[in-house]
C-alpha cells in the first residue's frame, strides 16, 4: 500500500446488507471504483459473502473523502442503494495510525 506524504492516512469501510441486486448496480459499482480514483482513492477493495457487503478504500485526507462523498455521481448512487439495493448500510472513517506488510 502507498502511504500518504506525512504518514496521515484513513480507510473508509462501507459494510451493508443487501436487499436486491441488479444490472445498473453492478455497472454503478464499477463506475464508482474508477470515479473515487479522481478524488485521490489510493486503492479500493470490495467483497461480498452471502448478503454481507464490505468495502474498503484508502485515502490521503479527509478533505479528499468529504469531497468524495459530495460527487453528484456518488450522491446518486447513495440514493439508489437506500432506495433499492440495500436494507441496512453503515460507513466508518479511520485513520491509519501503522501499517505494515511481507514480503
Amino acid at each position: 500500500m502507498l502511504w500518504a506524504s506525512g504518514g496521515e492516512m484513513y480507510a473508509v469501510i462501507f459494510r451493508a446488507t443487501v436487499n436486491t441486486l441488479d444490472r445498473e448496480y453492478s455497472a454503478t459499482v464499477e463506475r464508482l471504483h474508477v470515479l473515487a480514483q479522481e478524488y485521490g482513492c489510493r486503492s479500493l477493495h470490495s467483497v461480498m459473502q452471502g448478503d454481507e457487503e464490505v468495502t474498503l478504500s484508502y485515502w490521503d485526507d479527509l478533505e479528499q473523502i468529504k469531497a468524495w462523498r459530495q460527487d453528484p455521481e456518488h450522491r446518486k448512487a447513495q440514493e439508489l442503494g437506500r432506495s433499492r439495493w440495500y436494507a441496512h448500510y453503515e460507513v466508518q472513517i479511520c485513520p491509519i495510525e501503522r501499517g505494515y506488510s511481507w514480503p
